[in-house]
């Protein structure tokens, strides 16, 4: 298997049209073509995970902060560590990948993933993308239908949710005539034609939509086929930013507060109090989520776990919710089990492949606590 085979199965899951504009994502430095030894998994590359990933003979790393996200104006080894580090990675032949925005914003990904880990029940995006699906209508006889479905269908479009291959279809007629150089798949040039036709619409991504319409194009017997594309304001359901679910049983907000430290394993953080004297419905974005505030507090949310949070939103979040900052790296490590679940399941048939989680912290962030302190 190469890196690019399982960088193309990531990238069903994760896709790069999902991403920020702005992010670097995918192939950070290597080759999609090097066939895959072993793999490591961290959220960011290190000295540590590099030398952990030779110890292992792991030949692709797989990171959620991407190692070069600025441009490059130039490569000192001596002075500068991500340019030590791309020597490094160049000599062992290491190839080395990221997922960032598209992991945070896609189901499953990073928040869904702190929401998981939280046993929250119910979970769903706390704000759905939205003005990035296109619905598509093509005209084509009848028995034509199937065969234009199933090409749109592995094409990746007609997903709605947890579902697949959604379509509508109603019948009309259809009229055309062609010009002396037309060349019709029926009835005859210079003649005006009536048909019998099915109007045949699916939704489909942005990221998706061009090699849909290939797909769609290819399938279809017309020389000129009919179709629109309509842009939609929908909400998308399979992509958004943080993620939002209810607790089995509600909490005071002391008990909430040392059932996020145990289930995070955190052994402090920062927080506001509420207006809620019970916690039942939670709100959470792995990573800098604050600006998600106003979406916590309009979804009915008792309590919101995130990071990098402000002094100032600390006070606009005062009375309105429980707002928790559990820190960056804490709200995001736990991603890293989805990721490496995706990868078993992609390698069930392959045992020769082994899979390594970083076994250090990567974490730049310590806590200083002073027990003399009263």
């Amino acid at each position: 298997m190469t890196a690019g085979d399982l960088a193309k199965y990531l990238e069903e899951w994760a896709p790069p049209g999902a991403a920020w504009e702005k992010d670097n994502i995918g192939l950070q430095v290597g080759s999609r073509g090097v066939k895959i030894k072993n793999i490591m998994l961290c959220l960011e590359l290190t000295e540590g995970v590099l030398k952990e990933a030779n110890d292992n003979k792991c030949n692709f790393i797989f990171t959620h902060h991407p190692l070069i996200f600025h441009p490059i104006k130039k490569l000192d080894f001596q002075k500068d560590s991500n340019s030590t580090l791309i020597e490094k990675l160049i000599k062992n032949d290491i190839t080395v990948y990221s997922a960032h925005t598209n992991l945070d914003f896609t189901k499953d990904g990073v928040s869904f993933e702190l929401a998981k880990r939280l046993k929250l029940k119910n979970i769903r995006f706390l704000e759905p993308e939205e003005e990035n699906q296109f619905k598509v209508a093509v005209f084509a006889p009848e028995e034509e239908i199937e065969k234009i479905a199933d090409a749109v269908f592995k094409a990746g479009a007609g997903i709605i949710g947890e579902y697949s291959a959604c379509s509508f279809r109603t019948k009309g007629e259809g009229s055309f005539k062609g010009s002396e150089n037309s060349n019709p798949r029926i009835g005859k040039k210079n003649v005006y034609e009536k048909v019998s036709e099915i109007k045949f619409e699916f939704i489909v991504d942005a990221w998706k939509l061009n090699n849909a319409l290939t797909a769609m194009l290819n399938a279809h017997p017309y020389e000129e086929p009919a179709y629109d594309i309509y842009p939609l304001k929908n909400k998308n359901v399979n992509f958004g930013a943080g993620a939002i679910g209810n607790l089995e049983n509600e909490l005071t907000q002391a008990e909430f507060l040392k059932y996020t430290s145990r289930k995070l394993g955190l052994r402090s953080f920062r927080y506001c109090e509420g207006n809620s004297k019970k916690i039942k419905r939670i709100a959470v974005c792995g990573g800098s989520g604050s600006d998600l505030l106003l979406s916590a507090v309009s979804s009915g949310a008792d309590a919101f776990i995130t990071a990098d949070i402000k002094y100032h939103t600390f006070h606009e979040a005062l009375g309105k919710i429980l707002l928790v900052d559990a820190g960056h790296y804490e709200t995001e490590i736990f991603s890293l089990d989805a990721v490496r679940k995706k990868i078993e399941k992609f390698l069930s048939d392959d045992k020769e492949i082994k899979i390594f989680k970083y076994s250090g912290v990567t974490n730049p962030v310590k806590y200083y606590q002073h027990k003399g302190v009263t």
